[in-house]
């Protein structure tokens, strides 16, 4: 008994994974799972994010094992964007429209969203870009070069039109941009011209109907009967939770149908209803820890490109979670982005635990690099 102990601890510390940090993505699983499990009649979202989750696991550990230090090369990480972004054209298209958006690949038993990947593969291409650029970074050019990648990604992406995953693009490459030590004043005046440029196109570009859309999009709740139906909803839903909330099952707004698409885009707002206060302030804890022991790994990297995927990571999760629960309580326009860990879908689901695992493979093939090779990376030779 005591030798088989002893092994199994070996092979724990062999594998070097953070599991606080899986433990908490799991939990967060469990309480989506919960919650989108009616405990009457049909359960096929609660069934099939269990196969989703079975597989997101696997996805996690088989990813882990690999050595991904060759997405440090250049080319390599060049070449996929270009792959990807070619999938994204081809996906506007050939791809069928799903609820008003080509954003799905149709495989027959399932569909994958190749947004998913891109959001991924820009936090990998900005780590790479910044993480070369340390000395220089006060530069401008890099706030241009950068905002490159990121602006073909949005383009393709907005077209579909998915405009909630567009947005977590602008908002990655803006997190990143920050946190690489980016000259604020270069930000600032990007911001000033884009606000100019806008301001022009309401006041001499848009007619009357397209502003009446946007501002639509931006405060749903003042067409309750149509744009801002889901919105109302899930505000009655979230509000009605109160402190303790109504019981696991027994959420009226999302059980009885009031709330549509409960499952995934507001899949917080029937949590809150079931689960009240006390439940909101679990979920974000969890959130939290996970996001922590994130940047912990991430403080821990063997050089900035490492570091900087952590944080970017981070950037990436939080931006979802922050845009999902805005939407959810009638703070943020409604744009379809989903909870991370919690929403039901099996494509954000592997996704994001193949990017954990990303993380723990760097965690655990880490090496401190010479000082040649951190001269290297630094003056982006």
């Amino acid at each position: 008994m005591l030798t088989a102990s002893v092994m199994t601890k070996g092979v724990l510390r062999r594998l070097d994974i953070d599991w606080p940090l899986i433990a908490a993505a799991s939990f967060l699983v469990v309480l989506g799972l919960i919650t989108m499990n009616s405990f009457t009649g049909d359960n096929r979202y609660f069934d099939r994010q269990i196969i989703w989750f079975a597989v997101a696991l696997v996805t996690f550990f088989a990813s882990s094992l690999v050595d991904w230090s060759f997405l440090k090369r250049t080319n390599v990480l060049v070449t996929l964007f270009a792959a990807l972004g070619t999938l994204l054209l081809l996906l506007l298209v050939l791809a069928s429209a799903v609820k008003g958006a080509r954003s799905w690949i149709d495989l027959g038993l399932f569909s994958i969203q190749p947004t998913d990947i891109a959001k991924v593969l820009l936090v990998l291409m900005l780590a790479k870009y910044f993480s070369r650029r340390h000395i220089e970074i006060a530069n401008i050019r890099h706030i241009i070069v950068s905002g490159i990648y990121a602006f073909i990604l949005f383009v393709l992406v907005a077209l579909q039109p998915d405009f909630g995953s567009a947005v977590i693009i602008v908002l990655v490459w803006l997190g990143i941009s920050l946190v690489s030590g980016i000259s604020k004043k270069h930000l600032v005046a990007l911001f000033v011209c884009a606000a100019i440029a806008f301001t022009a196109l309401w006041s001499y570009g848009f007619k009357e109907y397209q502003k009446a859309r946007i501002l639509t999009f931006l405060n749903p709740l003042t067409d309750i009967q149509g744009a801002g139906y889901n919105a109302y909803q899930s505000t009655i839903a979230v509000g009605s939770g109160e402190i303790l909330g109504k019981g696991i099952g027994y959420g009226t707004q999302s059980k009885l149908s009031f709330l549509p698409e409960y499952e995934t885009d507001f899949v917080f707002a029937a949590f809150a209803e079931e689960w009240g206060f006390v439940g909101v302030i679990i979920l974000f804890s969890a959130f939290g820890f996970l996001v922590w022991r994130i940047i912990a790994t991430a403080r821990k990297g063997a050089s900035n490109f490492e570091i900087l995927y952590g944080l970017g990571l981070s950037i990436l999760f939080m931006s979802h979670f922050i845009v999902n629960v805005g939407m959810n309580m009638g703070l943020l326009p409604v744009t379809g982005i989903t909870l991370p860990f919690v929403s039901y879908g099996g494509s954000h689901l592997v996704t994001s635990f193949f990017a954990l695992g990303i993380l723990m493979s760097m965690r655990r093939y880490q090496r401190p690099i010479h000082k040649e090779e951190t001269k290297k990376e630094f003056l982006g030779l």
